[in-house]
């Protein structure tokens, strides 16, 4: 049976379990699970929710850009978003490489249960920070940091919540467990939703 992994990748760890340079902590510190191989990947620097599954055929459902999931995050940005900022996030915000679709966004205080950053993110006294939540349904590189930049917010410490049905809940930095898949080998009725829809501009 086809097995599906999630992680909660810390900062500065790759993902991946294989790294040509030498000194940056791969998945290979984390686990060791033949066969088993990230369905997308989450940049060094951000921390958060990585699904693995050994399993071609689910990888592809969950990467495939066609039926991208759903993808929430929890941004901690420097300033103080207003409404119009949150409104351009909302609807979409233009980027070097195009518009972005529209997003859901909502503000959030500090996550309850966060762990600390090693090393922690650096703070300037004269500026605030605040927390939001932030859905988006692509997957362009650094995506999240170069939209919160865009609307004047550059992005502090970003952690990937959840992915789809999946979220970080009960999962430390570094730990990882495995979905029993005897109830995901045909996915619910809203993962058929969300893998079939296709997002559309308003």
């Amino acid at each position: 049976m086809p097995r599906l992994i999630l992680f909660n990748k810390p900062f500065q760890v790759l993902s991946q379990f294989t790294d040509r340079e030498a000194g940056r902590s791969t998945l290979k510190d984390f686990m060791d699970l033949p066969r088993v191989r990230p369905a997308g990947r989450l940049d060094y620097d951000s921390e958060g929710l990585l699904v693995l599954t050994d399993d071609g055929g689910l990888q592809n459902r969950i990467t495939n850009p066609h039926h991208k999931l759903p993808k929430t995050y929890w941004v901690q940005v420097e300033g103080s978003p207003n409404e119009e900022a949150l409104e351009a996030l909302r609807l979409g915000t233009t980027l070097n490489d195009g518009p972005t679709l529209p997003a859901v966004v909502e503000r959030l205080d500090e996550p309850l249960g966060l762990w600390p950053r090693d090393p922690p993110i650096r703070v300037r006294q004269e500026i605030p920070t605040e927390w939001i939540a932030l859905t988006i349904q692509e997957g362009r590189n650094r995506q999240v940091r170069r939209m919160t930049a865009a609307v004047g917010c550059p992005t502090l410490r970003l952690i990937r919540a959840a992915i789809g049905p999946w979220s970080l809940e009960g999962l430390a930095p570094g730990a990882f467990r495995e979905i029993d898949l005897g109830s995901w080998l045909m996915p619910s009725k809203h993962f058929r939703r969300s893998l079939k829809a296709k997002p559309q501009r308003p």
